[in-house]
């Protein structure tokens, strides 16, 4: 897993005036390993066909293409889609069974229970969060901080599953998540930075995060 874990929200394009399917590619250009893409507000048909034009480019470029929330849609955009589950999501083992062995399924943790949990489950990878505060989400989880991502961290060690940072991440704090011991960090508004082209600014993580490796 690069140390980059590359979120493409639909909506945050669209106030950013990108079309998704380009922050993708941008990304993909970049060398990101892991791709997300999050549509909270879009219809079911225009989410897999969104999918589906990204991907091609992930499959070309040898990266994974998660989906976030929607097995259905993952699961129609046929093999090597992957998922991300929410806490309020389709359970992990049903995800699975869906899906196959071989899916990517990662599991969004808030808590230290919750990520035992998850650990606990036939998850790919982990995430957790919020590290910093974040206007991402309408009604965030409270702030878990560096200390957090230590324990965190050394809980998913232990399980032998990387473990995603997310939260309010910056270019500036990536370095300080990853020497904390994240596996990765999951970056969505900062890639998205007025006068800047997301690939640039994907690349630019991309260097800073693995000049200060774990």
């Amino acid at each position: 897993m690069s140390p980059l874990y590359a979120i493409v929200d639909v909506d945050m394009c669209a106030a950013a005036r990108h079309l998704p399917e380009a922050v993708a590619a941008a990304c993909l250009r970049a060398g990101v390993s892991h791709l997300q893409i999050r549509a909270k507000h879009l219809g079911s048909g225009a989410f897999l066909d969104l999918v589906r034009v990204v991907a091609p480019g992930a499959l070309a470029a040898g990266a994974v293409l998660i989906v976030n929330d929607r097995v259905d849609v993952a699961r129609s955009a046929g093999p090597g889609v992957g998922v991300h589950l929410g806490q309020g999501d389709l359970p992990v083992a049903d995800a699975r069974r869906l899906l196959g062995p071989d899916a990517v399924i990662g599991r969004s943790t808030h808590t230290p229970a919750e990520l035992a949990a998850a650990l606990s489950e036939p998850v790919t990878y982990v995430a957790y969060g919020p590290v910093f505060a974040t206007r991402t989400k309408a009604n965030p989880d409270p702030v878990v901080g560096l200390t957090g991502i230590r324990a965190a961290a050394a809980a998913a060690r232990a399980a032998g599953r990387p473990l995603v940072a997310i939260g309010g991440i910056t270019l500036a704090t990536a370095p300080t998540v990853t020497g904390a011991g994240a596996t990765a960090v999951a970056v969505i508004s900062d890639l998205l930075v007025p006068g800047e082209d997301p690939e640039s600014r994907a690349r630019r993580f991309l260097s800073v995060l693995m000049t200060n490796p774990v």
